[in-house]
């Protein structure tokens, strides 16, 4: 029969890491299962990423997050927690994705790809960042359509489509017109995300002033084809040509997994996880919840640093 841990984590990201080393200070035996890399989804952020947080808000565990500038960039974040990663020891399983999870007398049992591991406890911190939300037109299955950007360097010369105008979109616009794509935004909603970067929205708002990105607002892409895409506009169809379609159109949580996992999800549009706002214990209560996966689909509303506390009081309660 394999060991009861504690606890066992979901997802090696800083919120699945901060909880590890919470489990560690508390003497727990603990687990973290990972379906990837350490801090995943930061890994596949957009190579030139920086961060809107301060390197001081995003610290963990009473390590010094230590950057050049006052806001740290994806490699400086991947260096800090890989340097979390090997002064905890953390006891992390890559490569090894949850599948479901039952209670037995309650002893949960999870089942992974990589066998069946037993704990008294579970934490969720799946995040988001794995699933994107779909276009879901015609399409959108060519290979030149990415829910995901990491670098300019394909785009260079080539005509292409940036679907959204929240953060992630500006940024792809600006970095692949400023590397030498022909750049054209693709906005559901009348304007720019009024949120944006603060030091980038005034340069995207003046690159579509003066014309050097061209940009469709209140419109949608209603088709892609292997050469152009068909958009529709305030002011009819339009046809452009194109080479790649980037849709910077967000992410949602793994909701399959957390159904399989036994938590409820509630019914209206945010489909917020049911728990316990004080605790994050959802109707299982050997089951928490932690970390941006929270928010549901109001993916906006937690990141790094307003969740930071999580792992601890949830922890407390384990060990209490």
């Amino acid at each position: 029969m394999p060991p009861v841990y504690d606890v066992v984590i979901i997802g090696a990201g800083p919120t699945g890491i901060n909880c590890g080393i919470e489990a560690h200070k508390a003497g727990l035996s603990y687990i973290i299962l990972e379906k990837g890399l350490l801090v995943n989804s930061l890994y596949h952020f957009p190579t030139n990423m920086t961060f809107f947080s301060t390197s001081v808000n995003l610290e963990i565990g009473g390590i010094p997050f230590i950057s050049h500038n006052d806001k740290p960039t994806r490699k400086e974040a991947l260096e800090y927690y890989r340097r979390l990663s090997a002064h905890y020891k953390l006891n992390i399983q890559y490569d090894t994705e949850v599948i479901s999870a039952r209670s037995v007398e309650n002893i949960n049992e999870i089942v992974s790809s990589r066998g069946t591991v037993l704990a008294k406890y579970i934490i969720v911190a799946t995040g988001f960042y794995d699933q994107p939300r779909m276009l879901e037109i015609p399409g959108e299955a060519l290979p030149k359509v990415k829910h995901y950007y990491d670098d300019p360097h394909p785009y260079i010369g080539r005509n292409i489509v940036v679907v959204g105008g929240a953060n992630s979109a500006c940024d792809v616009a600006l970095e692949t017109w400023q590397s030498g794509a022909n750049v054209t935004m693709v906005v559901r909603d009348k304007s720019l995300y009024e949120k944006v970067k603060y030091w980038i929205l005034p340069n995207i708002k003046n690159r579509i002033k003066e014309g050097s990105i061209k940009a469709f607002f209140s419109s949608t892409i209603t088709h892609i084809h292997p050469d152009q895409v068909d958009i529709q506009t305030p002011d009819g169809l339009v046809n452009i040509k194109n080479d790649y379609v980037l849709a910077m159109t967000g992410y949602m949580p793994d909701f399959p997994l957390l159904e399989r996992l036994g938590i409820k999800i509630a019914s209206d549009d945010n489909r917020i996880p049911v728990h316990n706002l004080e605790t994050l214990k959802t109707e299982n209560p050997n089951i928490y919840v932690a970390g941006v996966v929270n928010g549901g689909m109001k993916t906006s509303k937690y990141f790094i640093e307003n969740t930071r506390h999580h792992a601890k009081l949830i922890i407390d309660q384990i060990a209490s």
